[in-house]
């Protein structure tokens, strides 16, 4: 899959610093890491998060951009970051729109929103999910 053929690939997202974001700006300049967390400040969500902080170097130095995506809101999100000490911004999706256009399944028999990673290399191509 590439990053184009979603639906919501253009789309703005409000940030944890304050500023916005389209995943569409990255396209043909670096990699892209966007992982899908249910609810900022919870348990699995921190342990998550927290593993992405501490590997975060190894992202950089390939290149890539980091992206945490919940559809908590950006006060939400830049406490969670700040509590953490997150070096990446942390996206909302209000709504929950950009998590249906790429298809994360809900966990705990539909009651909390999916967990998901995905890389995208440089031209917007899938590489890895999970």
């Amino acid at each position: 899959d590439k990053l184009e053929n979603y639906p919501d690939y253009y789309r703005v997202l409000r940030t944890s610093q304050g500023g916005s974001v389209s995943l569409a700006a990255f396209r043909g300049k670096q990699p892209l890491v966007l992982f899908f967390y249910p609810k900022a400040a919870t348990p699995g969500c921190t342990k998550e998060a927290c593993s992405f902080r501490d590997e975060y170097s190894r992202f950089t130095s390939a290149g890539a951009a980091v992206f945490g995506i919940s559809s908590d809101s950006p006060e939400e999100n830049a406490a969670f970051a700040a509590a953490q000490r997150l070096p990446f911004p942390l996206l909302s999706d209000a709504g929950a729109i950009l998590r249906k256009s790429f298809g994360v399944k809900s966990d705990l028999l539909g009651l909390l929103p999916g967990r998901q990673t995905y890389v995208f290399d440089t031209e917007g191509r899938c590489v890895l999910s999970f």
